[in-house]
C-alpha cells in the first residue's frame, strides 16, 4: 500500500492501472457479458432470529444461515426455490453480535430483498482506508515489562482490525507469557503458523475468500499492533536512528489479528463487519480500528459505527482514528458516541534533517527522515521546475539535488534521474516522512531562501545531512493533518474525543516491506517511523486496555469516561480549533484507571440519542438488532446523553443562548467522597453547576445539571470558546471540557 505523508494510503495508482487495462478491451472486442447486470457485494441486515435455548451453538448458527439462504433464494434471478444458488452468493453470515449477511447481488435482486419484511436495511459494500518508543515515555508510562503489571494485563485481549501482522518482530515475543486466558474462543488461521502466547489469534478477510494469510504485506497493521500491545524491545531504532526501547501501554496483553486491509484495495466494510462479529465472539476486550471512510455518515449507514455498536452491547471497547483530512473543519469521521475517536498529536521529539547551503554556510532545518548511509557530501543544486513523473522523464541529474517547485515529488522519478536527493516545498512541515531518496521538506519561507541562494550564484552547492531528533518544548500540539470537528452528524457530541501521539511514531515494521513504500527503496528495517491518526488510535487502545486490566467489569462508556476526564488539557495557542482538534486533551494512561468519578452509559442511552435525532424504527432496529421503542414523551435531547464532555453548538456569533445539560456521575473512588465543582470559562460565557457539591457513599450515583449561557463574540485566531468543569475531592480531578462554537462558521 502506498502511503500519504500523514500515514494514510493513496489509491490513485491502482485506479489508473484498472482503467488502462479495461478501456482497450472494451474498444476492441466488447464481450457479451458486459451487458448483463454485474453483481456487487451488499450487506443485508435482518431482523433477529431467536433460536431455542436447547440448540447448540453450531445448530443455532446453521438455523440462522438457513434463514439467510431462504431470504436470498426468493430474491435471486438465477436461483429459485429451495435455496438453490443462495449459498454460492453468500460472502459472510453475521450470526453472533450482528444479524445479517453479505452477498453478491444485482440491483434487481437487491431491490427484491429490500422489499421483504425480515430485511431491515441493505448497504452496498464500501471501501475504507487506513489512517496512516518515545511516545509512551512522553505519556509517562514505565519503561520495563513489570511482572506485577503482566499479572493484570495477561487476561486482556486486544483485537486489531487492520492489515495483519509480521509475527517475527521482537515486539510480539511471548517470552514469559502463560497460555491464553480461558475466555479466549478464537482461532489461528490454518495458513498462519506463527501464533504464540502473544499473538493468540489471526484471521484474514477478503470477500469471503478463506485461503488468504493474515500476514502483513503493508506494514500498517504491524506498526499499530506493536504500538497498542508490543513487548518492550531495548535498542529498537530505525536503522540506528531514534534509538530507545520500543514498547506499548500493555506489553502483557494478548493480540488477536483481524486482517481486513489489502494494500491498494483498501478495507471492505463487509470484511470489517465480519471481523467485528468474529472478534466479539472470540472474546476480545478492546478493538482497535485505524481505518475509516472519507466522509462522516449517519450512524445507521456507517457500518463501522454499526459494528462498534454491537461490540459495545457485548462490553467491548472500540477505539478508532479520527482521520487525516485536517485542518479542515468538520472532517472528522468515526464520530459515533460509543467509540473513542482519536486525534493525532506531537511528542517532545521533533525529527529534522539539515540542509546546508555550502556557498553561504547557512543551515536550514527541514522535516524528513533520512537514514541513508553516505549522504552529506557536496551536490549541485538544480531547479527542474517540478519533480513529477512527466517533468523528470528521461532526465539525467546525476550528482545533483533537485529543488522541487510545487508540492509533488515523485521519488521513483527522482531516483531514475540519478539525483543525490531532493528538496520539497510544503505548506506544513510538522510531520517527518521517509522517501526512497535523501530529501528535505521545507516551508515556503525556507524554500524562498533556498531559491534566493540558487539565483545568486552560478554554482549553488548544497548538502543534505542525516536526520536528528531534537527536543520540542511546544508539545503536545495537534498534527496539521489530524481531522478536526465538529461532529457533523451530532454537533452536540464533541469529536474527536481525545488526542494521542500520532506524529513521527517508531514501531515495529515487516522486514519484507520498504520503509518508504517505494518500489525503488530496498532498505529493510525492523522498525519504522510513520505518522497519522492511525498511529494515535492504538495509543488510546493500549490505554483503554490498561484501564480494563485494572477494571475488567467496566463498561465501554466507563472506560471512555476515565480516559476523557483524566486527559491532560492542551493549549489552544497553536490550534485555533481547540477542543474541535484535540477533544479533552492528551491521553494520560497513568491516571486513567483511577478517575474518581465516571460518566456511564449503555445501549438504551445511545438508542435514546438516535430517537432524539429522529432515526426511524428500521434504522434503530439495525443498530439494536431487535425491537426498541422510542420514549412516548417525545424525542428528548442530544444533551441528555451522559457524555463526559460537553459540546454547545449555537447558530451564530452574537446570538444569546442558554443550554441545560443534565449529567450523572458514579463514584468509583473511596467511599464517602465529597466533590466540589470548579468552573473555568471566558468573558461572555457563563457556566453554572447545580448542585455544586456532591457527597457520595460507596458507588452511589448522583445527578447534576450544567447551564451554559451567554453570547459568543468572534475573536481573531479562535473559532469558539473553551470552558470546563472539574469535580475535585482533593485527590481526583474529574475534568469535563466544554466547547461553544457557531455552526455557521463550521459550515462556511
Amino acid at each position: 500500500m502506498s502511503r500519504s505523508r500523514a500515514g494514510a494510503p493513496v489509491h490513485r495508482r491502482s485506479r489508473q492501472r484498472l482503467l488502462s487495462r479495461r478501456s482497450p478491451q472494451l474498444r476492441r472486442n466488447p464481450p457479451s457479458s458486459i451487458f448483463r447486470p454485474m453483481p456487487k457485494i451488499y450487506i443485508v441486515f435482518t431482523a433477529r432470529q431467536p433460536a431455542p435455548e436447547t440448540l447448540s451453538e453450531s445448530a443455532a448458527r446453521a438455523r440462522i444461515e438457513s434463514f439467510h439462504h431462504g431470504l436470498l433464494s426468493d430474491a435471486l434471478d438465477d436461483g429459485g426455490g429451495g435455496g438453490s444458488g443462495a449459498p454460492e452468493r453468500v460472502v459472510y453470515h453475521y450470526t453472533r453480535s450482528l444479524h445479517g449477511f453479505a452477498a453478491r447481488l444485482t440491483q434487481r435482486e437487491k431491490n427484491k430483498l429490500a422489499a421483504m419484511d425480515d430485511v431491515l436495511s441493505i448497504h452496498e459494500k464500501a471501501t475504507y482506508h487506513p489512517r496512516t518508543t518515545r511516545s509512551w515515555d512522553f505519556l509517562g508510562l514505565p519503561r520495563h515489562n513489570d511482572p506485577k503489571r503482566l499479572l493484570f494485563e495477561k487476561d486482556v485481549i486486544i483485537g486489531m482490525v487492520d492489515s495483519g501482522v509480521w509475527p517475527e518482530s521482537e515486539s510480539f515475543s511471548d517470552s514469559g507469557l502463560p497460555p491464553p486466558p480461558a475466555k479466549w474462543k478464537g482461532v489461528c488461521s490454518s495458513n498462519f503458523t506463527a501464533c504464540n502466547n502473544k499473538i493468540i489469534g489471526a484471521r484474514a478477510y477478503k470477500d469471503g475468500v478463506t485461503t488468504l494469510s493474515p500476514r502483513d504485506d503493508d506494514g500498517h497493521g504491524t506498526h499499530t499492533a506493536s504500538t497498542a500491545a508490543g513487548r518492550a524491545v531495548p535498542g529498537a531504532s530505525m536503522g540506528g536512528f531514534a534509538g530507545g526501547t520500543a514498547r506499548s501501554a500493555v506489553p502483557g496483553a494478548r493480540l488477536a489479528i483481524y486482517k481486513v486491509c489489502w494494500g491498494d484495495d483498501g478495507c471492505s466494510t463487509a470484511d470489517i463487519l465480519m471481523a467485528f462479529d468474529d472478534a466479539v465472539a472470540d472474546g476480545v476486550d478492546v478493538l482497535s480500528a485505524s481505518v475509516g471512510s472519507d466522509f462522516p455518515a449517519d450512524y445507521a449507514d456507517d457500518l463501522m459505527a454499526v459494528g462498534a455498536f454491537h461490540a459495545m452491547r457485548r462490553g467491548v471497547v472500540t477505539s478508532v482514528a479520527a482521520g487525516n483530512d485536517g485542518p479542515r473543519l468538520g472532517a472528522v469521521t468515526n464520530v459515533a458516541p460509543w467509540v473513542h475517536s482519536v486525534a493525532a498529536s506531537t511528542t517532545d521529539r521533533r525529527i529534522v534533517s539539515d540542509l546546508v547551503l555550502l556557498g553561504h554556510g547557512k543551515t536550514i532545518s527541514g522535516s524528513s527522515i533520512n537514514v541513508f548511509p553516505g549522504i552529506g557530501g557536496r551536490s549541485v543544486l538544480i531547479d527542474p521546475g517540478a519533480c513529477g513523473q512527466r517533468e523528470l522523464k528521461g532526465k539525467n541529474y546525476k550528482g545533483a539535488i533537485l529543488l522541487c517547485g510545487g508540492q509533488s515529488l515523485n521519488e521513483e522519478s527522482v531516483h531514475a534521474t540519478g539525483a543525490d536527493g531532493a528538496i520539497q516545498f510544503r505548506h506544513n512541515t510538522d510531520t517527518a516522512f521517509s522517501f526512497a531518496v535523501p530529501a528535505v521538506r521545507v516551508t515556503k519561507s525556507q524554500y524562498e531562501e533556498i531559491m534566493d541562494y540558487y539565483n545568486s550564484t552560478r554554482l549553488a552547492l548544497v548538502s543534505i545531512r542525516n536526520s536528528q531528533a531534537r527536543f520540542d518544548a511546544t508539545a503536545p500540539r495537534v498534527g496539521f493533518f489530524s481531522s478536526r470537528g465538529p461532529n457533523m452528524i451530532t454537533p452536540g457530541i464533541l469529536k474527536p474525543d481525545i488526542s494521542a501521539p500520532g506524529v513521527d511514531i517508531l514501531a515495529a515494521w515487516p522486514e519484507s516491506m520498504s520503509v518508504s513504500g517505494s518500489a525503488v527503496d530496498d532498505r529493510q528495517l525492523s522498525y519504522n517511523i510513520i505518522s497519522g491518526t492511525s498511529m494515535a488510535c492504538p495509543h488510546v487502545t493500549g490505554a483503554a486496555a490498561y484501564v480494563k486490566s485494572v477494571h475488567p467489569d467496566w463498561s465501554p462508556a466507563a472506560v471512555m469516561s476515565a480516559l476523557i476526564t483524566t486527559a491532560t488539557p492542551m493549549s489552544a495557542s497553536s490550534t485555533p480549533e481547540a477542543e474541535l482538534a484535540y477533544g479533552a486533551g492528551q491521553v494520560n494512561p497513568l491516571h486513567a484507571p483511577y478517575p474518581g468519578l465516571i460518566y456511564d452509559a449503555g445501549e438504551d442511552d445511545y438508542l435514546g440519542l438516535l430517537c432524539a435525532q429522529g432515526y426511524n424504527v428500521t434504522q434503530i432496529a439495525t443498530m439494536a438488532g431487535g425491537d426498541f421503542v422510542c420514549p412516548e414523551d417525545g424525542r428528548g435531547s442530544v444533551a441528555n446523553l451522559n457524555y463526559p464532555s460537553i459540546a454547545v453548538p449555537i447558530l451564530n456569533y452574537g446570538v444569546r443562548f442558554a443550554v441545560d445539560v443534565p449529567r450523572t456521575v458514579t463514584n468509583v473512588g473511596p467511599d464517602d467522597s465529597v466533590y466540589h465543582a470548579n468552573v473555568t470559562s471566558v468573558p461572555g460565557i457563563a457556566v453554572s453547576v447545580t448542585p455544586h457539591k456532591l457527597a457520595f457513599s460507596s458507588t452511589e450515583k448522583m445527578n447534576f445539571t450544567v447551564r451554559v449561557s451567554g453570547w459568543l463574540a468572534p475573536v481573531e485566531g479562535t473559532l469558539g470558546a473553551s470552558a470546563s468543569i472539574v469535580w475535585s475531592d482533593g485527590r481526583h480531578q474529574v475534568r469535563s471540557p466544554i466547547y461553544v462554537f457557531p455552526l455557521s462558521a463550521t459550515r462556511g
